[in-house]
């Protein structure tokens, strides 16, 4: 680095412009447009040089300027639930978003709304103000009103689930049937005969997903089920407890538990092991989580990785590819969980 560029990197002064980038490389104002465009006529080696010196300078394009000029707003919206931050898994999301999104023009912003409201608000809110040039949501329902409402504007977004609709659409999806199949099968090789499924919400079509999994493998075994009552992913660890206290107290109690989710599982164990029960010996446990921290808790405990961090990964390609118009059929990514 010569005298020049350290003065420029050092002192203080106006905001770095496309121009200030052009003077320290010795390259056009647009050959820079291009290479931190990602253009495919620019040599890589150009594009690293010319990133590199935008990132030393702290230069960050104006994005009002890059909205007048191409009608972009560089910008992909991530809607979350405020109620969704779980042993942050969401956190795990958006670390892969941004670390996909760091090689690309892209920048994260993430849209709060609670599930008390209308889940289309935020999309419409979106849509309307052109605030973002994609859109990634999760919870998805089997008859979605944000996948209808986006796919009839031809506005691009990755939902992060399935939905059951005559859309063909953008997403990137756990094979939660998959991963019930897989808990039953376990509980069944540890000779586990009755068992209980605690689901998701039932309007999310993850849960249908689930639930047909458990089902049917409920079924090719001839194994029973001992239906939860009143009880989901999202409710209170005080409402599971209850629950499963009231199950595991029962004359036909469960010895095979399938949870849907980390925090989950804690509270049915705790529940189980204050009826005076031993997981291991009296029962036993099936849970999907992202940290692999489970077995830390009970190490009796089966588990089946569940990578939100690669979800993440996916859902911003997802998107991004969208956004670069490739078709919705192959944009359509399922993890599939190793038995």
């Amino acid at each position: 680095m010569d005298k020049v560029e350290r003065d420029i990197l050092v002192e203080p002064g106006p905001r770095p412009t496309l121009k200030t980038i052009a003077y320290i490389t010795g390259l056009g104002v647009t050959t820079v447009s291009r290479a931190l465009n990602d253009a495919p006529d620019i040599r890589q080696a150009t594009k690293d040089r010319v990133r590199l010196v935008a990132k030393q300078i702290g230069y960050r394009p104006n994005r009002a300027g890059v909205r007048l000029r191409t009608g972009k707003t560089n910008v992909i919206s991530l809607i979350l639930s405020v109620e969704t931050e779980v042993l942050g898994l969401t956190a795990q999301v958006v670390s892969g978003l941004t670390e996909y999104l760091a090689g690309s023009p892209y920048h994260l912003i993430v849209t709060p709304y609670s599930r008390r409201s209308d889940p289309l608000e935020p999309v419409r809110y979106i849509v309307e103000t052109s605030s973002a040039d994609g859109i990634v949501f999760s919870r998805t329902e089997p008859e979605d009103a944000r996948v209808r409402y986006l796919h009839a504007r031809g506005f691009p977004f990755a939902s992060h689930g399935r939905t059951e609709m005559d859309i063909v659409h953008p997403y990137f999806d756990f094979d939660n049937a998959a991963y019930a199949r897989i808990a039953v099968e376990r509980l069944r090789a540890r000779g586990r005969e009755r068992l209980a499924l605690l689901p998701p919400p039932a309007h999310l079509t993850f849960a249908r997903h689930m639930t047909a999994g458990f089902v049917e493998a409920i079924e090719r075994h001839d194994l029973v089920e001992i239906p939860m009552h009143g009880v989901t992913l999202d409710s209170s660890p005080e409402a599971i407890t209850a629950e499963v206290g009231r199950l595991m107290t029962a004359r036909r109690r469960p010895d095979g538990l399938v949870c849907g989710s980390a925090s989950a599982a804690i509270a049915a164990i705790s529940a189980a092991e204050d009826a005076g029960l031993i997981i291991g010996r009296d029962f036993d446990v099936v849970v999907k989580e992202s940290f692999n921290l489970m077995r830390r808790f009970r190490r009796e405990i089966e588990v089946v990785h569940e990578d939100f961090h690669a979800a993440g990964l996916g859902l911003a390609e997802t998107v991004v590819r969208a956004i670069e118009g490739a078709p919705a059929e192959s944009l359509r990514f399922v993890d599939v969980p190793s038995s």
